[in-house]
């Protein structure tokens, strides 16, 4: 009569593999795993200071549609200080500087120069189109002299600290890290949605704003892809604000500046003009994003190699699968 062989009891040494592919993959944490771990992080911090504030200044405080700049930078070097907590924890976890989530690459100044350029440039040719064609007004001007200058420098301080902290979450740590696991694109659309909707509690926000804030987040991805860095988007992106909140005067994703240089008012149709959203609001917003899209392409896309070409569309498991 034949035997089976002995088999010994499963030890718990025989379930680390399973252990490991849920939890780990060749690059250490799995991406899903490291992006909640970031997002719980930060959460958690951001419950923190609601606590303390609520305790400290009790009472309901609906947030304010308008702001001075120093208020504006009080607020947002506290989200950039928040953020730098989770960045420094994975970092340590995945072994890696800092700087390899988007601050790496050659070039930095002059793209972060460049930026700055082309997302004035383009605000610009927004409200001069909307201006030419009378879904927009100039009301004058309403600061001067050094208050002006020191409005402008302040102003352009918020929105660089802006640029940074965005930039520095969506299509930094997280770009980077969820690339990994869904593919650089499928991870650069479910950023760019989630863009969209923290600006959807702004008062003044409109769909077509949305839309147009998801559409800049796909604008500011393609540059990550071409360049490698997150240089160019943090400068365009505070250039494009400063334009709207303080050269300009309109509103900008339905909120005031303080201490803007000029005043204007939109004018007819909110799909046209923006409305109360401000010039981000309007369709052509839209179409002067793919301009800048095509204007991209051409400039990068003929003669750059991106350094994710091989990972734009592969899926892979963000949060691991258990073997049988």
């Amino acid at each position: 009569m034949s035997q089976t062989p002995h088999q010994d009891p499963p030890s718990a040494n025989d379930a680390q593999p399973t252990r490991r592919s849920l939890l780990l993959g060749p690059n250490g944490l799995r991406a899903g795993w490291a992006a909640l771990l970031f997002i719980a992080i930060f959460a958690a911090e951001f419950a923190l200071i609601h606590w303390l504030h609520s305790l400290l200044v009790p009472g309901k405080h609906p947030r304010p549609t308008s702001m001075p700049w120093n208020a504006g930078l009080f607020q947002e070097a506290q989200m950039l200080a928040m953020l730098a907590i989770p960045l420094f924890v994975l970092s340590r976890i995945e072994r890696k500087p800092v700087a390899a989530y988007g601050y790496r690459g050659q070039a930095s100044a002059s793209r972060f120069v460049f930026g700055l350029l082309w997302g004035f440039i383009a605000i610009s040719a927004l409200v001069g189109a909307l201006w030419k064609l009378g879904y927009l007004a100039f009301d004058g001007s309403v600061l001067t002299g050094s208050q002006a200058w020191q409005c402008a420098l302040g102003w352009g301080v918020v929105f660089i600290v802006v640029g940074f902290f965005e930039e520095s979450s969506l299509r930094g740590y997280l770009q980077f890290t969820l690339a990994r696991g869904l593919g650089f694109w499928w991870a650069a659309l479910i950023l760019s949605c989630l863009f969209a909707a923290l600006h959807g509690s702004n008062p003044g926000e409109s769909p077509v704003g949305l839309v147009g804030v998801g559409a800049a987040g796909l604008v500011f991805s393609l540059s990550l892809w071409y360049t490698g860095s997150l240089w160019w988007a943090i400068g365009f992106h505070a250039a494009w604000d400063w334009g709207q909140s303080f050269f300009y005067g309109t509103a900008d994703s339905g909120l005031i500046a303080q201490g803007h240089l000029l005043q204007e008012h939109a004018v007819g149709n909110p799909l046209w003009s923006g409305g109360s959203d401000g010039p981000e609001g309007s369709v052509l917003a839209l179409a002067l994003l793919a301009i800048v899209t095509a204007a991209m392409f051409l400039w990068w896309g003929r003669r750059a190699v991106s350094p994710f070409d091989g990972t734009a569309w592969r899926p892979r498991r963000a949060f691991g699968q258990i073997q049988p």
